[in-house]
């Protein structure tokens, strides 16, 4: 018998590219609302003695909450081992305190995915390009983290968009190693902006390393939130002679504006991310460029 493949409300799309591509059956979640509001929710395909793969991101505290109790019912309802794909670990940036008193969200979340019973044969959790490369080691107990790399449809991603020459790019240093990876890969230069952060919220490029000639830059990241950083760092590349800029992100989160003011802007030639975020396929018509991250999850599963 194929695995079954469940989701969380966001994540029905997710669920049916994964379940095509890899052959796998897909199951049914009823899910009301009482009328103060609790949600309900039940497994109407049988999970007993079923291996289940479960989708869903922590897009927000609900969603996070959807994740676990669906989890939790799979496993106590008979499931022979549970998978949670989890396209998007939305509290990787509060991955450790800064300030004394601060929550370290990433930590805590962690721990409650940790605490799902335990199926019979094993709980896995897997996870796309997540921010910060410690954060698997917050799960605890029995459960198996794996980290699963974007990169290859990132670098079929730039391949499609540009056809000259180009550089890769990085928003700051602190992503240095992972862009000089891709740009080793891609057989091309990396070049890095140094940025001072005030704020959460505020940052200020104060170096490029690379004079350019008018070259192509391919500025990649691991997500775009707001995109303050990827325009500060758009801008210090065309003002050291940059040419035409793409910006390619794993996680298009753009919460509000952010993506108009993006586009807008008039630096990008193009701004890209897979599907692994929802936001991302409600921006698809605004002009963002999708590609799914579905075939990452199918082969790991595999």
């Amino acid at each position: 018998m194929t695995a079954l493949v469940l989701s969380t409300s966001d994540y029905g799309y997710l669920a049916a590219a994964i379940a095509a591509e890899a052959a796998l059956e897909t199951g049914d979640v009823e899910r009301d609302r009482f009328p103060d509001g609790e949600r309900y929710l039940r497994l109407v395909t049988d999970v007993t003695d079923r291996e289940v793969v479960l989708v869903g991101g922590t897009i927000s505290d609900e969603a996070t909450l959807e994740l676990y109790d669906l989890a939790c019912a799979v496993v106590e309802n008979g499931a022979t081992t549970l998978s949670l794909v989890v396209p998007w670990f939305g509290y990787a940036t509060q991955d450790r305190a800064v300030r004394e008193g601060e929550a370290v969200t990433a930590k805590t979340r962690a721990r409650l995915l940790s605490s799902i019973p335990n199926a019979k044969l094993g709980n896995a959790i897997l996870l796309l390009d997540i921010h910060s490369e410690g954060i698997p080691h917050y799960f605890e107990g029995t459960i198996h983290p794996r980290h699963i790399s974007g990169k290859p449809v990132i670098e079929s991603l730039v391949r499609e968009l540009v056809s000259e020459d180009f550089i890769i790019g990085s928003t700051d240093a602190g992503r240095a190693k992972w862009v000089a990876a891709l740009a080793r890969d891609l057989f091309v230069p990396a070049a890095f902006v140094y940025k001072r952060r005030h704020s959460p919220s505020e940052t200020e490029v104060t170096a490029v390393s690379t004079r350019f000639n008018g070259e192509t830059v391919v500025i990649y990241d691991d997500m775009i939130r707001t995109g303050t950083s990827l325009l500060n760092a758009a801008r210090a590349y065309r003002e050291s002679g940059g040419g035409r800029i793409f910006a390619v992100a794993t996680h298009g989160v753009f919460p509000g504006d952010a993506f108009a003011r993006l586009r807008d802007s008039g630096l990008f030639v193009a701004i890209a991310s897979t599907d692994s975020h929802p936001r991302a396929l409600a921006l698809r018509e605004e002009g963002l460029v999708v590609r799914s991250c579905a075939p990452l999850f199918a082969a790991a599963l595999r």
